[in-house]
């Protein structure tokens, strides 16, 4: 069966792997992205590619209007949201001290507020449906911390709570909520982080290495599926025993 998903964040990074591998196992994607359309195309045609059919939406996922419009796009071109992505984040890294209200209201906002918006959006059809999944890109700062990143992994934390809540409220539903929490993986945020810095990450992770967007990717597809019907309300962590 062909579902139709929805990832945020879409455009690079684990968001496009996320978006290919739910390509590959015959879904449907509709790719958000913010400010970046040459990416959002990219990752379309990776998704065609690998096999399945894609569009891009601009939408600021903390925005209310732009949320309602995106998924009624989506509901217009490919169907009802019967997996949601949420991916889309951000950093505004700083000491608390030096921290201004714009960086905090941005994180919050983009990777916080989004969860409230998008899920919202697109639960009434997967209750009539009694079917769905909704799965959350969280951190290991959200259950770690960070210094310098009290907005990030403040958000990252209200991913698991969110989660967890959300799982009871529709798992008699048929719905699934979860999230998935890596650590360093190898995108473009992790690339600005200097190699003096890199390399300490790797030599605190008990398998040696970053991770992969690809590794975060299979996981999200496999709590895509049916397969994984019986798993709810969890925050997975994927970040090759960085946590340990």
């Amino acid at each position: 069966m062909s579902r139709v998903a929805l990832v945020t964040g879409g455009s690079r990074g684990i968001g496009r792997a996320i978006a290919v591998e739910l390509a590959r196992t015959g879904h449907r994607v509709a790719i958000n992205y913010a400010r970046r359309p040459d990416a959002a195309e990219a990752t379309a045609g990776l998704v065609t590619e690998a096999g399945g059919t894609a569009i891009t939406i601009q939408a600021d996922v903390g925005d209310d209007d732009d949320v309602a419009a995106m998924v009624e796009t989506v509901i217009t071109e490919l169907g009802p949201v019967e997996v949601l992505v949420n991916n889309a984040g951000i950093t505004r890294d700083g000491l608390l001290l030096r921290m201004s209200s714009a960086d905090w209201d941005d994180v919050m906002s983009t990777n916080l507020r989004s969860l409230y918006l998008c899920s919202k959006s697109v639960l009434r059809a997967m209750v009539r449906a009694r079917w769905g999944r909704i799965i959350s890109i969280g951190s290991v700062s959200g259950i770690a911390g960070n210094p310098g990143q009290t907005n990030y992994a403040a958000t990252k934390a209200g991913v698991i709570g969110f989660t967890k809540s959300l799982a009871k409220e529709v798992g008699s539903r048929g719905i699934t909520v979860n999230a998935v929490a890596p650590g360093f993986v190898e995108t473009e945020l992790t690339a600005e982080l200097g190699e003096e810095t890199a390399a300490a990450a790797v030599n605190s992770i008990a398998l040696g290495r970053l991770g992969r967007p690809a590794e975060v990717a299979s996981l999200v597809g496999y709590l895509a599926s049916d397969a994984a019907a019986y798993i709810t309300g969890q925050a997975i962590v994927v970040d090759g025993g960085l946590a340990l």
